[in-house]
């Protein structure tokens, strides 16, 4: 299964709501990736241009997709982006690729 790191952001409603009554959001979190297969393996609050950040783990971008959008539709975030992952291997396997590639740069 791909990983996925998703940063969000809250609305100032759903801080003002969680300050009325604070939540754990990990279950919810959890509750949505499994729906599709998948499984949350991390929830992070933080400081700076992204109020959260979490890691999922799904079984395709479809899956992932679904996720995102059933979140992003919600309302409570003012902002919400998901990074796929490689791992170590796949980005390996895709330097290999990238060798046969004749690229060339615009202009030359």
């Amino acid at each position: 299964m791909t990983m996925y790191l998703t940063r969000f952001s809250y609305t100032p409603e759903t801080w003002a709501r969680m300050i009325q009554s604070p939540e754990d959001r990990r279950d919810a979190a959890r509750s949505y990736i499994e729906s599709v297969g998948g499984k949350l393996h991390g929830f992070w609050y933080a400081f700076g241009e992204s109020d959260g950040y979490t890691l999922w783990e799904a079984p395709d971008n479809v899956s992932m997709a679904a996720v995102a959008l059933a979140i992003g539709s919600g309302g409570a975030l003012s902002s919400g982006e998901t990074t796929v992952l490689l791992t170590i291997e796949e980005t390996i396997a895709a330097l290999g690729k990238a060798k046969s590639i004749q690229y060339r740069r615009p202009g030359a």
